[in-house]
């Protein structure tokens, strides 16, 4: 039981780590490759965000394990929202600036109804994961030909000072990136280990554990890097980050597992944790957009209820594991 605490704790250490030096070094080397700022700002920093989300889950997958990967996922969606973006805007208010986070955000409602409807049943057959992945490269597909259509978006500015904030050379970029992709992969086995240890040790469910430690660890990455574009102002970035990783978590997270195994998902899942996933989506939603083509600001008062939010569902699944 201690070495496998001392696992999840080292483990999580390591993936925020390595999720960050993956990031960067995928994001310069997005850079020397030739793509667009808007692009980078778009995938490749919404997938680095995702990044210990897909390790994890996909582990987690192989090793019999599927209800981790899915909680995972979800819980993650919800850290996201609640945690990263409400206690963010509580810090200090969000203006909302950017064209293409806007659109991004009725796509993100259209997946939460996606797998609303695949949860009906209690599974996500490998069927229904592919139909996930290709959404997946449909939305990659949308990404590419809107960063070759419109250029001139706010975020834009805001990547392309993050990336000048952190100069690197062609090299120093992929040896960052391919040393943050095999860390990643060393301490996701740790933590999934370690997690499975723990849930088995207090008779709760991997579901259970991958929707609340694992969940919220691999949800700090996200964390650190919006207090970082926080602290430089660049708001879009901030909400830009939970967008985008929410939807690979739905996506690929989600679909990747479901490939490599079908995922039993109880009544529970669709009725808690999905339920509560979707409505903070929609607040989120809700409070970010702008309804009239101006600039939006999501405040302390909207930050704070997605963070209540947050805390109140997590108080709800620690009391969940105490009865169990």
């Amino acid at each position: 039981m201690l070495l496998a605490a001392l696992a999840v704790v080292i483990g999580l250490v390591l993936l925020i780590w390595s999720a960050e030096k993956f990031i960067e070094g995928a994001a310069a080397t997005s850079r020397w490759l030739g793509l667009s700022p808007l692009l980078i700002g778009m995938l490749v920093i919404g997938f680095g965000t995702s990044a210990p989300e897909m390790m994890v889950s996909v582990l987690a997958a192989l090793q019999g394990n599927p209800g981790l990967a899915v909680g995972n996922a979800y819980g993650s969606n919800i850290a996201n929202i609640g945690l990263v973006l409400g206690f963010i805007a509580l810090l200090a208010p969000l203006a909302v600036h950017s064209s293409v986070i806007r659109k991004e955000m009725p796509l993100l409602v259209i997946v939460m109804a996606l797998t609303g409807y695949m949860l009906f049943d209690g599974w996500v057959s490998r069927l229904e994961a592919v139909v996930l992945l290709v959404a997946l490269v449909l939305f990659i597909g949308y990404s590419i030909w809107h960063s070759r259509t419109q250029q001139q978006d706010p975020l834009v500015e805001e990547v392309t000072q993050n990336l000048d904030a952190q100069p690197m050379s062609k090299g120093k970029s992929v040896a960052w990136t391919l040393i943050g992709l095999v860390l990643l992969i060393v301490s996701s086995r740790m933590l999934v280990w370690g997690a499975v240890e723990i849930a088995q040790a207090f008779g709760v469910s991997d579901l259970i554990i991958g929707l609340t430690v694992v969940a919220v660890g691999t949800s700090l990455p996200e964390l650190a890097s919006s207090i970082s574009a926080l602290r430089r102002r660049e708001h879009d970035m901030v909400l830009g980050n939970v967008v985008g990783s929410n939807l690979f978590n739905s996506l690929a997270v989600v679909g990747l597992a479901g490939v490599i195994t079908p995922i039993e998902a109880g009544r529970e899942v669709l009725v808690r944790d999905w339920s509560v996933m979707t409505c903070m989506t929609l607040l989120m939603v809700l409070f970010a957009f702008s309804w009239r083509g101006r600039p939006r600001r999501i405040n302390r008062l909207e930050g704070g209820a997605l963070f209540a939010a947050f805390v109140g569902y997590t108080a709800y699944m620690v009391s969940v594991v105490v009865m169990s």
